[in-house]
């Protein structure tokens, strides 16, 4: 498991550079350890969430289905770390972030 004040930091960074982060995660629904290329989106409660502890949230370039949004339980981190890669959010953020805004601080232009 990570450390969630240092995956707290390497997310918030990734944010501000629009770099694309290598996830390892425990899988719920696999019931193993997958590795996924993603866009670090925020940290903070899910608003589709029952329990609204923190999490953090990517979007899954990777997935086996479609790209789309995963959020994840601090404790189901097992590594991250920041690529060099850059990500467009314009090209991923499809909702309208005024009735959903981000947690994290961030200058993404018109979906900031």
């Amino acid at each position: 498991m990570v450390d969630f004040q240092n995956a707290v930091s390497i997310i918030v960074a990734a944010i501000a550079e629009r770099k694309k982060v290598n996830l390892h995660f425990y899988s719920k629904e696999d019931q193993s350890i997958q590795q996924r290329t993603c866009a670090p989106l925020d940290v903070g409660p899910s608003r589709r969430a029952k329990i609204q502890n923190d999490r953090f949230h990517f979007w899954d370039y990777d997935s086996d289905q479609k790209p789309h949004v995963l959020s994840i339980n601090p404790e189901q981190m097992v590594k991250i770390e920041a690529l060099e890669e850059i990500f467009q959010p314009e090209t991923i953020v499809n909702w309208d972030t005024r009735k959903s805004p981000w947690f994290v601080k961030r200058d993404w232009g018109s979906v900031s």
